[in-house]
Formats: structure tokens, C-alpha cells, sequence
């Protein structure tokens, strides 16, 4: 396997990291999620890492490689992100069980989803494949339900927030994401179209884009979107 893709990965995650943080806006509304976006980059550019030196690398008996590291990149990662979209939602909201009932179910729904993908890729048999994979992807829906159902209406209700900030942030996210289970199934993992080394490069494309780009981007709408608070205003003065 070529590690250049995962060299180059570290390299861009690393970057990242500190540019994210240092260039990040350090008003108090935005600084959660300044800090939040920086240790995602920062636990992927772990990841790939990792990856490039071969620790977690495991080849299975069908010739398959498995990255552990990428999977507990994901099961990370993704977490923070969403906490980070909850937060949104709910920005400056007092019921603090509300919150943590959203952060608890969309987080274990999108555990599962990992977990059952994980093991979709270990599974030696093709059904068994199949419907681990199936059901990694009910957990995703159910990520993609709360993110567009019930957490977009909460977010339009917050007087601090524009809609729309939650609304763009959501639709980049959720586009990009969706091409990770269907590279997920054409890659080794799944039914084989595509060769290894492809589905790396792949993975890594996604990942910058949602880890990075996303990062850059959020933080451009939420500067937009969240209105000054009293406290900044008087922080400001």
C-alpha cells in the first residue's frame, strides 16, 4: 500500500489544526466551536499518522486492509462535529436536558453507525456484509432525521441565530457525508469495485473537505449568522 496519502494527510490535518484555531474568530459565541473544529483536525491528523507509520493496519485473510485508526478517527470526529451542530441549534437555549437528550441520541445513533460499519468490513461473508452495512446506514438515517427534522426547526426558533447558519452548515455536511457510505461500498471494504489504494485517496478527498473545508466554512456562516450577545457587547466596549 502506498502511505503517501496518508503522509499527506497528517500534513494537511496538522496544518489545519493550527490554522483553524489561530485564524479562528475569538468571540465568545464562536470560540466553542473554533476550538471544537481544531480538535478534529487535530485527532484525524492523529489518525493519519498512525495510518502512514502502519500501527492499526491489519490485513484480513480476503486480502482486505483494515485502518483501525480510521475508524476511531470516525468514531471521534463525527461525535464533536454533531455536538458542534446541536449547539447550534440549541445556541443560548437554558433546557439543558432537551440538549442532552439530542447530543445523546444523534451521538449513539452515529456510534452504531460507525461500530456496524466497522464490522460490515470484518465480516467474512457477503450477506453478513450486506447487512451490517445495511444497518450502519438506518443509524446514518437517523442522523440525517434529527439534523433535518426536529434539530432545523429548533434552530429557527433561536432568536440569537439565523436559520440559515444552521441550515448551510447542515447541507454542506450532510452532502459530503453522504458519499462516505457509497465509497465505503465500492471500495475493498464492500464489493471490491474500486482497488485500496483508490478508496484512501478518496477518503482522504471527504475528509478534508468536511474536517477542513467544513471547518472554514462554519465558521464564516456562524460569524454571520450568530447575533452579538449582551455580554460581548459589553466585552466590546
Amino acid at each position: 500500500m502506498d502511505q503517501q496519502p496518508f503522509t499527506i494527510g497528517f500534513i494537511i490535518m496538522s496544518l489545519a489544526s493550527l490554522a483553524i484555531y489561530f485564524t479562528g474568530r475569538k468571540k465568545i459565541s464562536i470560540k466553542n466551536h473554533v476550538m471544537m473544529h481544531s480538535l478534529v483536525t487535530f485527532i484525524a491528523a492523529t489518525a493519519y499518522l498512525a495510518m502512514a507509520l502502519g500501527v492499526g493496519n491489519i490485513l484480513l485473510d480476503n486480502g482486505t486492509t483494515l485502518y483501525i485508526a480510521r475508524y476511531i478517527d470516525w468514531s471521534l470526529t463525527t461525535p464533536l462535529l454533531l455536538a458542534g451542530l446541536v449547539l447550534i441549534a440549541f445556541h443560548e437555549y437554558t433546557a439543558s436536558s432537551q440538549v442532552s437528550g439530542y447530543l445523546t441520541a444523534i451521538i449513539g445513533l452515529d456510534i452504531v453507525m460507525i461500530v456496524t460499519g466497522l464490522l460490515s468490513s470484518v465480516a467474512e461473508t457477503a450477506l453478513v456484509k450486506e447487512v451490517w452495512f445495511v444497518w450502519s446506514c438506518a443509524a446514518f438515517l437517523g442522523v440525517i432525521y434529527l439534523l433535518w427534522g426536529p434539530l432545523r426547526k429548533i434552530a429557527a426558533t433561536r432568536a440569537l441565530t439565523t436559520p440559515g447558519g444552521y441550515y448551510k452548515n447542515i447541507t454542506l455536511l450532510t452532502l459530503v457525508w453522504l458519499i462516505y457510505p457509497l465509497v465505503f461500498a465500492v471500495g475493498p471494504e464492500g464489493l471490491g469495485v474500486i482497488t485500496d489504494n483508490a478508496s484512501v485517496w478518496s477518503f482522504l478527498v471527504l475528509d478534508v473537505i468536511a474536517k477542513v473545508l467544513y471547518a472554514f466554512y462554519a465558521a464564516k456562516v456562524l460569524a454571520k449568522s450568530f447575533q452579538p450577545t449582551v455580554v460581548e457587547s459589553t466585552l466590546g466596549s
